[in-house]
């Protein structure tokens, strides 16, 4: 369940990857530092023994930036650890088991590429989706098809046709000069990775994303 800061803090999510010039952590960092305040820790192919020492340190970073932290797949984990929730892939354990194990508190994210995907993920309890990929993407590169602007146009339609009251973030190749645009679709925030890490200043990279996320903001009616 996303309570009303997981709500005001969803906007931009960063989802973290290493390149070898930055960490998992240090890109973290730098994405809270330039205002983000949505992380997804995403250690695909990690052992838990690898990835739960660093979720740690991260749930810590967030704590003290007053952001929301999701890991990516490891709802074990997000019990133990007492994170804010966790987001499942199509690969991953199902959104109803995952709430069956979880419980009402925590936030359930769930990745979509289709109307059906989505709808399949409200009905089994999802607090929101990750819809993809806007372009293609290593990170993405299982699904398909592409959706691009007229996607998500449809797939926002088609929710409001059906009357489903949930949440979407964007991702998958997202750039600033795409934010105005996928924003305009009527999704409620975008999920970034490569953009800020490759930045040469992911700092001001995340500081320049929020300025064009707030500019939407006040021109919403």
């Amino acid at each position: 369940m996303m309570n009303r800061e997981a709500k005001a803090n969803f906007s931009l999510q960063f989802i973290s990857h290493t390149n070898g010039n930055t960490t998992y952590l240090d890109g973290i960092r730098m994405a809270l530092e330039g205002g983000c305040r949505w992380i997804q820790l995403r250690m695909k192919g990690a052992a838990d023994s690898e990835v739960e020492p660093i979720a740690v340190e991260a749930q810590k970073m967030c704590r003290e930036a007053g952001a929301t932290f999701v890991i990516d797949d490891r709802v074990e984990m997000v019990k133990r650890l007492g994170a804010d929730g966790v987001h499942l892939g199509k690969n991953d354990m199902p959104i109803s088991e995952a709430r069956r194990i979880l419980g009402d508190t925590f936030i359930i994210g769930g990745t979509a590429n289709t109307i059906a995907d989505v709808e399949d993920h409200w009905k089994n309890g999802a607090d929101y989706v990750g819809c993809g990929p806007f372009r293609f993407t290593t990170t993405k590169e299982k699904l398909s098809p592409v959706l691009g602007i007229g996607g998500y146009e449809n797939i926002v339609a088609e929710m409001n046709r059906r009357d489903i009251g949930m949440p979407v973030v964007a991702i998958g190749g997202i750039t600033t000069d795409d934010i105005p645009a996928i924003m305009a679709t009527g999704v409620s925030g975008i999920a970034v990775s490569g953009t800020i890490l490759r930045a040469d200043d992911p700092v001001e990279k995340t500081q320049e994303i929020m300025r064009l996320l707030a500019i939407h903001d006040q021109q919403m009616p």
